[in-house]
């Protein structure tokens, strides 16, 4: 356990140094999600155990890859159809700060629609229509990761451990938006009013861009692009209520419907243009080692909570402390080091609903908890790994500049929900 967990956290350092070392962190989260595989597999735990558990976890970060793959095939279809354009002439404000403003509400409300992951992917690819500087991006991306992760944290479908909490009937639907709503709320706005006054007077620099990318693509076929691939994509939760299968799969019911109307709309254009407007084509867009950096971290803590760690971690905070509230808030911070979902399934195995009935406070503080606090770190949530991977945003950057106003957003929400409870 000791040598995994050093391994572990050795990993994740150089990860953080990426622009130090030079070493790319997709190739660091592959060796140390491998190599962690190989020691848990060859240090006293059951072989046959150990490969049946990698299957299951394999399983479960699989349907999360796929799930992200479609989500970016989706997005990357609609911007190569101009169809954020619409968004250029709606939000017309030249004002930065306006535009966070703006940008972030919009992230935090679609996020409880979609899910942060989705909505993460959506606004990168609108960011890099407004801004051009690294650190401009950078920076709004930071509070991008924020606003979803607020946002998800208080709808049923907007986290993957909103989901776990809501499938296994910890929570209900009208108690975790009606609890958590005003703490998420909370955990962007601070963070907002205090990074506002760094944007007041400042004006977006670049020239925002005033014709599409490829003429033959005319106004109501990118909007109808536009409206389509963000009505499919929020159709994903519809599809899981409907079929009570899997999220990903309603992801590819969704790519794989727009795949079929894009063929059918330009069945007649010019070969070269059908060709660059296709799925195909597109794919081929997608930042392939951004998803196979989310495979090694995710490989990564499935190791980790297999060979223990986790539940040794939770049964000490456990232990020591008490007060759920503080248990709650130290898994919440120790989310933006490991990853949320096994912190949250450990919790659920840990306590009963015996102990905790369903929509007790516990429940709904800890989908707070795990949905915010992994925005400490942009390694911390499903939402900060998409972003760094699209932007390659440096870790220690994130840490510099952002990490303090998540924090500060963090228990301001933690705040807000202990005085409305």
């Amino acid at each position: 356990m000791l040598i995994t967990t050093l391994f572990f956290i050795a990993g994740y350092m150089i990860i953080a140094l990426e622009h130090v070392v030079k070493i790319d962190k997709a190739a660091t989260a592959l060796f140390i999600g491998v190599v962690l595989w190989v020691i848990v597999a060859h240090t006293g735990v059951d072989f046959s155990e150990t490969i049946i558990s990698l299957k299951e976890h394999f399983e479960e970060i699989a349907e999360i890859l796929f799930f992200l793959l479609g989500a970016m095939t989706i997005v990357e279809l609609i911007d190569i159809h101009n169809g954020f354009e619409i968004i250029l002439r709606v939000i017309k404000t030249r004002s930065m700060l306006v535009l966070l403003w703006v940008l972030c509400l919009l992230t935090f409300i679609l996020s409880a629609v979609l899910d942060n992951l989705t909505t993460t992917i959506v606004m990168m690819a609108i960011l890099r229509k407004f801004l051009t500087s690294k650190s401009d991006l950078w920076y709004f991306a930071g509070f991008i990761i924020i606003a979803a992760n607020a946002g998800g944290a208080w709808s049923p479908i907007g986290d993957v451990t909103t989901i776990m909490l809501w499938n296994g009937g910890q929570v209900s639907t009208n108690s975790i938006i009606t609890e958590v709503f005003l703490p998420s709320l909370a955990c962007l706005l601070v963070p907002l009013l205090i990074a506002s006054y760094s944007f007041k007077g400042k004006t977006i620099e670049a020239e925002l861009p005033s014709a599409p990318k490829i003429q033959q693509i005319s106004p109501r076929e990118s909007n109808f692009i536009l409206l389509l691939g963000v009505g499919l994509l929020l159709m994903v939760p519809v599809f899981k209520g409907i079929t009570h299968l899997p999220p990903f799969l309603g992801m590819l019911f969704s790519l794989c419907v727009l795949w079929l109307i894009t063929e059918i709309l330009h069945k007649n254009k010019p070969i070269e243009l059908k060709h660059h407007l296709s799925v195909a084509t597109t794919v081929q867009r997608i930042d392939t080692p951004s998803i196979l950096f989310f495979l090694g971290i995710l490989l990564a803590v499935a190791a980790i909570e297999t060979n223990g760690s986790l539940e040794f971690m939770g049964g000490a905070l456990e232990t020591t402390f008490n007060d759920f509230h503080i248990t709650n808030t130290l898994l919440g911070l120790l989310s933006s080091l490991i990853d949320n979902v096994p912190l949250v399934a450990g919790a659920m195995g840990m306590y009963s609903m015996e102990t905790f009935p369903q929509d007790h406070e516990f429940w709904t503080f800890l989908a707070y908890c795990a949905g915010t606090g992994g925005s400490v770190l942009i390694i911390g949530s499903a939402a900060g790994v998409a972003a760094m991977g699209i932007l390659k945003i440096d870790f220690l950057w994130y840490l510099r500049r952002i990490a303090w106003l998540a924090l500060i957003g963090y228990f301001s929400g933690i705040l807000v929900f202990i005085l409305i409870n």
